[in-house]
């Protein structure tokens, strides 16, 4: 039976998101402030969690970032805010999904489906891990490291993400749709400009600083790294 970790500090929807899981089959426990939900989070093994991002004591995001320090649970982001940004920063921080309340208990529930199955995917296919090169980019997933010309480029866990799924994809033109089902690991539902805001970190930290031409838009379609 898989344990899932609700830290909220609204009580009634906790209780509420608790009861559907319960009936789900899965077993729960919750947090009320972030400190509490980080000591828990630590001391247990939890095999998901669910992480409000407006907590007492400790932020979300600050929880997340203390969390993923000393270990990889699933993460997924409850959140009343919609800016892009705020989504950005979390997936930074390493989640890995989020959900804009108000949501439908049927979303969330598919969302920790794809979480288990992406982590299942994850654990399964890391003996294939290989290198990729292209114009002078290295991606070595084995040590999760991009450089250029051999000069380490720093990119954060979604840059990286991003970043190999194009390489893999060569030649391939990818929708801002498709990468954000392959890059985060969920049927599109929101916001595709996420996409453009990797993009755009990506190009500022490879295109920019080594004058090359790396990934090229394709208007009205998405994105492409051409060999």
């Amino acid at each position: 039976m898989s344990k899932i970790l609700i830290i909220e500090d609204e009580e009634k929807i906790a209780r509420f998101v608790e009861l559907e899981l319960k009936h789900e089959g899965y077993e729960t426990a919750k947090a009320f402030d972030g400190r509490k939900g980080l000591d828990e989070a630590l001391k247990e093994d939890y095999d998901l969690i669910l992480l409000d991002v407006m907590l007492p004591g400790l932020n979300g995001l600050e929880v997340l970032r203390r969390l993923r320090q000393e270990k990889q649970t699933p993460v997924i982001m409850l959140t009343a805010r919609d800016a892009v940004m705020d989504k950005v920063s979390g997936l930074d921080a390493g989640a890995d999904d989020y959900i804009t309340k108000p949501f439908a208990i049927e979303e969330l529930l598919a969302r920790i489906r794809v979480a288990f199955k992406k982590r299942g995917s994850t654990a399964a296919s890391s003996s294939a891990s290989k290198k990729l090169e292209i114009n002078g980019v290295a991606l070595d997933e084995d040590r999760h490291e991009v450089s250029v010309n051999g000069e380490f480029v720093e990119l954060t866990n979604r840059e990286f993400e991003l970043l190999h799924t194009l390489m893999l994809n060569k030649n391939i033109v990818l929708s801002r749709e498709k990468l954000m089902n392959m890059v985060c690991g969920y049927d599109y539902v929101g916001e595709t400009n996420i996409i453009d805001v990797y993009v755009r970190y990506l190009r500022t930290k490879i295109d920019d600083r080594f004058n090359v031409k790396l990934i090229t838009t394709v208007r009205g379609v998405g994105y492409v790294i051409k060999e």
